[in-house]
């Protein structure tokens, strides 16, 4: 029987064990296939490594058109690109910087400004970071899938992020690694990594409206 990858179907689904048994089909076929990781900072990245990189050969892709503010951003990258070279991963981690382009953003929310958080106008800004990842893997020719640290925030909505991940993996022939990376404690142990890394931990996700509502 197919699953049923409608925001729905997703919703009842637990995608965590579904990805540990796709690793346990990797580790026993002894592959390491190539990821492509949307990273919206490196806290929420550092728990995805960790447990990722013993399987995948990890390139994260940092593309967040929605911090609004320069400085803020250059901070997020360059914490990013100190936690991947800190890190003792398994597999090596590269990293991939996209363009940091807010003009973007604010065209694609333009009226959804009064949106509550975790609304319509944040799941405008997941699929605007996903299509970006989406493009990319399937531009490059070199991976086997891509996915996204977000659906490790417990403010951040896994079943529509993942609806629209496989969405856009069907449409760009790129598969969308299904995955909620909250469960198993996995917040909890990103927390952890940050303190031991002494990471740049943000209190908002970014962009303005959520900057002003924090």
């Amino acid at each position: 029987m197919n699953a049923d990858n409608s925001y729905e179907g997703i919703k009842k689904r637990n995608l965590s064990k579904e990805l540990d048994r796709l690793i346990g089909c990797i580790s026993a076929e002894d592959i390491v296939p190539k990821l492509l990781l949307h990273s919206c900072c490196a806290p929420c990245s550092s728990y995805v490594i960790e447990y990722l990189s013993q399987y995948f050969a990890i390139t994260v892709f940092y593309y967040n058109p929605n911090i609004s503010e320069r400085e803020e951003y250059t901070k997020r990258v360059e914490e990013q690109k100190r936690f991947i070279s800190e890190f003792p991963a398994k597999n090596k981690v590269n990293f991939i910087e996209g363009d940091y382009e807010p003009d973007v953003y604010y065209a694609a929310v333009k009226g959804f400004e009064k949106c509550p958080e975790g609304g319509d106008r944040c799941f405008i800004c997941y699929r605007m970071r996903l299509e970006a990842a989406a493009e990319l893997a399937a531009r490059m020719g070199t991976f086997d899938y891509f996915t996204t640290t977000l659906s490790i925030s417990p403010l951040k909505n896994s079943a529509m992020l993942n609806s629209i991940g496989y969405e856009l993996g069907k449409k760009y022939g790129v598969p969308y690694l299904l995955s909620d990376f909250k469960k198993k404690e996995g917040y909890k142990r990103s927390v952890e990594l940050s303190s031991e890394y002494n990471l740049y931990r943000q209190n908002y996700c970014g962009c303005i409206f959520s900057k002003t509502n924090k």
